[in-house]
This record gives structure tokens, sequence and C-alpha cells, in this order.
């Protein structure tokens, strides 16, 4: 029969109960290779040594772990449901075992770290090409239905051949300046619509108009929007009274191919796939209505440009990234086609979630709220109508947008495989061990951060943290594999944000933390109520 041991520690800046066996603080535990931590508490062996103080590098196996049997480590998932709390399941185990552990779960093995100086080693080694985790589920699709793959999907030499092209088109600081103006117009049109809405139907007091409503759905419809704006270079018509059937049905296929693909992760989706799966049919159906609105959208860009709208790009007219693409014919049409689809899916839910979260950590701080808004109102002035100048004369903005995503991550996790072995926490790492990041547990230590649950956008101007330790604000990624749409992303969030703090005053019903759960990305469990008062 096995030993347990069950040990309870309290660290500072960590939850836990007193410490009646003072046990050393986790900095200095190693679980060694034949324990595994459940819920918190150590299993195995009797043994709690001291890492590294015979100046030995430990073995890859010595590394904490969560369970040796991924299938039974899966089962325990399943029925907990840990999936929907993964990113809170990443913040108990770190509590417990400290800065690196591993992580068996069905088909998948990796290990998970935090620190940003482990993060820093990572990007050293991540190569010419970086490789992160392929979402097999997403690329079993594109071969079944003989799609291309996009960048997302590839890796290699292939990979850079095609990110090079279209960080040309949304990343290079020309193209930000391009696409910026149509961002701005979508955002001003979102907080007219909302003015006319707060007006109509918000009651009156003392002689200013507001409205409390659950803004998640106008979110959706602004991102969707601003995504097609840019993307496909024309507007929809989401903020008619009347929005079309078929953008709705485009929202739902994105939420709920999200929300399938993490269990898809962790199973043999191929044997789901022949026996039909109702798991995978949802997942691959939600993907074909992904593809076929894309379609229709690039094929009505394609005739637009075979009918004349050369002459508007000659002009000077930007044709969104789309018709960009289009005219230059670097890509071929099938991968065009991959890569339009993959920004789109990918362009949505990533935005609209965190502007929720954004809106009510604004409206429960109202301090932080009005310096924000002063500062946007001073660089509103002094541009002059330029959005790219109200922008940079506000960095508030963009530390709103920081600190957002570091208290909620879009994505839990950024994913790499070293191309060498590498040293983490005095553990060997062998080249090509697939390693999380884990971003939810980074964007909340106190190891990390001063101070981590304090809302604060101005920390990001105040060169907060330990000399060279540069890798606090992933939430996009790093490096040369960053996400694709992030300029988009960016700028997106902040001149919504700008626009709406000009015109309204945020506040919230309910100050309580919002709770929040995992179907791919993090968003609330139940969107907040968000009251808009009209300045």
């Amino acid at each position: 029969k096995r030993n347990v041991l069950t040990v309870r520690v309290r660290v500072q800046g960590t939850c836990g109960s007193r410490n009646p066996l003072r046990v050393i603080p986790r900095s200095t535990l190693c679980v060694t290779a034949a324990e595994s931590v459940v819920d918190g508490k150590l299993e195995g062996r009797k043994e709690v040594r001291k890492r590294g103080m015979d100046g030995q590098v430990r073995g890859f196996e010595e590394i904490p772990h969560t369970g040796r049997n991924g299938w039974v480590n899966l089962v325990k998932f399943w029925r907990e449901d840990r999936f929907r709390q993964l990113h809170k399941h990443m913040d108990r185990t770190f509590n417990a075992l400290g800065p690196i552990y591993r992580e068996h779960l069905g088909t998948q093995s990796n290990v998970n770290i935090f620190l940003p100086s482990d993060v820093s080693e990572l990007f050293l080694s991540e190569g010419l090409h970086p490789e992160r985790m392929t979402l097999e589920p997403w690329a079993t699709h594109r071969e079944i239905r003989q799609h291309s793959k996009g960048v997302f999907l590839k890796n290699g030499e292939e990979w850079r051949a095609d990110r090079l092209l279209l960080n040309k088109e949304v990343m290079m600081s020309s193209a930000v300046k391009r696409f910026l103006p149509l961002l701005d117009e979508v955002a001003r049109d979102f907080c007219q619509m909302l003015r006319m809405r707060v007006e109509r139907e918000g009651r009156v007091v003392e002689e200013k108009h507001s409205l409390t409503i659950n803004p998640s759905p106008d979110l959706f419809r602004f991102s969707l929007e601003a995504s097609c704006h840019v993307i496909y270079g024309e507007r929809i018509g989401l903020f008619s009274s009347s929005p079309s059937l078929e953008s709705q049905k485009f929202i739902w296929a994105v939420e709920r191919m999200l929300a399938t693909t993490p269990p898809l992760l962790y199973l043999p989706h191929r044997l789901l796939l022949l026996i039909g799966a109702p798991l995978w049919t949802q997942h691959v159906t939600a993907w074909d209505h992904i593809f076929s609105h894309a379609d229709a959208r690039i094929q009505r860009g394609y005739q637009r440009l075979g009918q004349g709208s050369e002459a508007g790009a000659a002009r000077g007219h930007y044709t969104g990234v789309l018709g960009q693409l289009l005219e230059k014919g670097q890509l071929s049409l099938d991968l065009i086609k991959a890569n339009i689809t993959e920004l789109m899916a990918g362009g949505v839910d990533t935005t609209a979630v965190p502007l929720q979260f954004a809106l009510f950590e604004l409206g429960r701080n109202p301090e932080v709220q009005e310096q924000v808004r002063q500062q946007v109102r001073a660089s509103w002035a002094q541009a002059g109508g330029d959005p790219q100048k109200a922008l940079q004369g506000a960095p508030l903005l963009k530390g709103t947008v920081r600190e957002i995503l570091r208290l909620y991550p879009v994505g839990i996790t950024v994913q790499r495989r070293p191309i060498r072995d590498i040293i983490l926490q005095n553990y060997h790492v062998p080249a090509g061990t697939m390693i999380h990041v884990c971003l939810y547990h980074l964007g909340r230590s106190p190891e990390v951060f001063e101070d981590p649950q304090r809302f604060d956008p101005e920390r990001w101007s105040r060169h907060e943290g330990k000399r060279g330790e540069g890798f606090r604000s992933l939430a996009f990624g790093f490096g040369a594999r960053q996400c694709v749409g992030r300029r988009i992303a960016e700028n997106e969030m902040q001149l919504l944000l700008m626009h709406i703090l000009l015109s309204f005053r945020l506040s919230v019903p309910s100050s309580e933390d919002l709770k929040t759960t995992y179907t791919f990305i993090l968003q609330p469990e139940t969107p907040p109520q968000i009251t808009f008062c009209k300045l």
C-alpha cells in the first residue's frame, strides 16, 4: 500500500492554512518523480528535499508532476469538470508544487512554467521556426475537408514564408496606419448607437441619461463588424436595428468551435471521427460554417477587385487585408482563404470578451476610470481627429488593455517546443518538450507583480519588476510567433474604450469579483451588468 503524506503549507502571498509541520517554503521544495499532486496535496514518497543543494542539475523525471497516468488524469478532469476551471487548476498546482511541474492528460504531455526568467530562457531556445502546440482537431478538419492551413497551423519554413507576407498587411506600422481609420469608424458608430439607446431606453437622473445593460451581445457585434471592416474592407451592418441572421450564426459557430476544442485536444480525435462522436460532429459543423461565411466574403472581395477596385486602390483607398493580399498576389487564393478564415475566427471572441472585463474593471474602479478619461480627453483634443495620434497621447489606454489581459488572459497558455536542451528551475528539459507558459498564474503572482490583484493600468509605465525580466505581458505571445492579429486587436480595443470614455461614465451594480470559466478562451461565467451614464 502506498504511503501518503499530506503537507499543508502557507507561503507569503499565496492562499493556504497554517504550517503546523513547519515545512520549508515552496521555493526550496522538490517533489520527486514518485510523487504527484492532487488538489494541492502531495502524494507519494515522504522524501522532501532541497533542490540543487548539491550543485547537480536534476533530471527531467524529477520535475514535480500531477500524476503519471494520463488517462487516469483525464478521467479525473472530466469527472471534476476541471476543463472549465483549467486556469484555477494551474493556479492551485503552482501553489502546491512550485514554479515548474509536469502534466500528462490523455494524449498530451507538457511542462508548465510561469516565471519570466524561465520564459526568457524558453524564448532564447525557440529557434528560427518557433513551434507551438498543434491544435490537432483544427488540423484534422482542414485535412478531411481538403482546406489549406493558415499560419496558425503551420510549422517550419512554410510557416515562416507565409507569416512574413502576412506581417506586411497586419503587423507592420504602415499597415496599422492604413487600417486604424476603419477601426475608428466602427468604434465611433458603436458609441453613437449606444448613445441613442441610452437616450431612448435609459432613465434620467440629475438631467443625465443612464442605462444598465449586459453589453456582451453588442460587444460581439462590434468585434465582428470591426473585423470584417479591416479584413474584408466592407461593413456588414451589425449596428442596424435588425442585424443579419448570417452574422449571428457566425458568432454562434465561433463560440461552438471554441467550446468543443479543449476536450478534443486530449482525446484521440481520429477515433471520434471514425465513430461519429457528437462532440467531433459539433466541432466540424462549426468550422464548416466559419469557412462558409469566410468563403462568401472572400468571393465578394474577389469580384470587387475584378470590377475595378484596382482604380480605388491606386487612388489610395484601403481595400482591407483581403484586398491587399489579392492585389499583391504573393499568396495563392487557397492560402489567402485559409489565413483570412483564421483571422476572422480568432478575431471576435478574443476582443469582445476582454472588452467585457475592461468595462467591468473601469466601472468598479471609478478613480482609475477618471484618470484614464482625463488623459484620453487631453489627447483627443490635441489629436485633431487623428486616431493614431490620440492613442499615442494616451498611454493609459494601452496600459488598461495590458492590465485587463494580465488579470484575464484570453488564452491561458503560450506554448513552445525548444530546439535544444534547456535548464529550467535547475531541471533538465530535453529539446522538443512541449512547454506551456501559464498566463493566468503569471499575471496574478506576487512573485511577478506587486499587489497583483489590484487593477492598475499605470503599473505598465512604472517599469516594475526586476531588470531583465521583460516577459510579463504575454497575452499575445512573444517573438516571431506572436499573435498575427495582435495589432488589429490591440487598436480595436483601445479605440472603443477611448470613445466610450469620451461619451459615458461607467459604473457597475455589483463590484464583486467576476467568476470565470475556460472554454478555450477565458470568459465570465455570467457577463457583467454595466451602467452607462451619458456625459
